[in-house]
């Protein structure tokens, strides 16, 4: 799919999903992120689209939102008045010089991608030696998929997620490429009788080998 076919599909997308304006649970994330990446760091902030969540870390940071829908991403230079690039994660480099940032952040991101693992070296690239790389993804495998699964019924309901992650896998994931792990499992009011099983997600920090 081309650029532009890719960035409606994805306009459209978010329209009919009303998609812009939130983002699942934005503020303990965003407080989260917030505290992780502290204040006076370059961010690249990958996958930002309106900026919802964005806006918790943009300010004392010197912010680049990127996005592969051209709508939401405008919507975010108007309202945070940041740094924005167009960019297909899929096919195209990441157009920065090596070891860049401080921090890249992909929340909700990566499970959209052709090749995660692709992508992760490119961010490799452009962040600096010790940087940070902050995510976030769905927790695929809670215990509300897995019955789901068991009934015979469909446990993701987002069609453009191409990628499924358990902690394990994400953990595997990101040991290919960074150091100093830490994953935690949250948003759910049932975390404190089995965070694995019943986190709707799973947000990391780490930093580049």
């Amino acid at each position: 799919m081309k650029k532009n076919e890719l960035s409606e599909y994805y306009t459209n997308y978010h329209i009919s999903k009303n998609k812009l304006g939130t983002t699942f649970a934005d503020e303990k994330k965003g407080e989260i992120i917030k505290n992780w990446i502290g204040q006076n760091k370059k961010v690249l902030d990958l996958g930002c689209r309106d900026g919802y969540l964005t806006k918790h870390y943009s300010a004392g940071n010197d912010l680049t939102g990127v996005d592969i829908d051209k709508s939401a991403l405008q919507i975010c230079a108007n309202n945070l008045k940041i740094n924005t690039l167009w960019l297909n994660l899929n096919e195209e480099n990441i157009p920065f010089d090596d070891n860049t940032f401080d921090v890249v952040v992909a929340s909700e991101i990566i499970e959209h991608l052709f090749s995660p693992e692709k992508t992760l070296e490119k961010v490799m690239k452009v962040l600096k030696r010790n940087g940070l790389f902050i995510g976030s993804v769905p927790n695929s495998f809670r215990l509300k998929n897995r019955i789901k699964f068991m009934l015979g019924k469909e446990f993701e309901d987002d069609i453009t997620h191409l990628h499924h992650f358990s902690i394990k896998e994400l953990k595997i994931l990101l040991n290919r490429y960074f150091y100093y792990i830490e994953i935690i499992p949250f948003a759910s009011k049932y975390l404190f009788l089995a965070p694995k099983l019943f986190a709707n997600d799973l947000i990391w920090k780490c930093k580049k080998k």
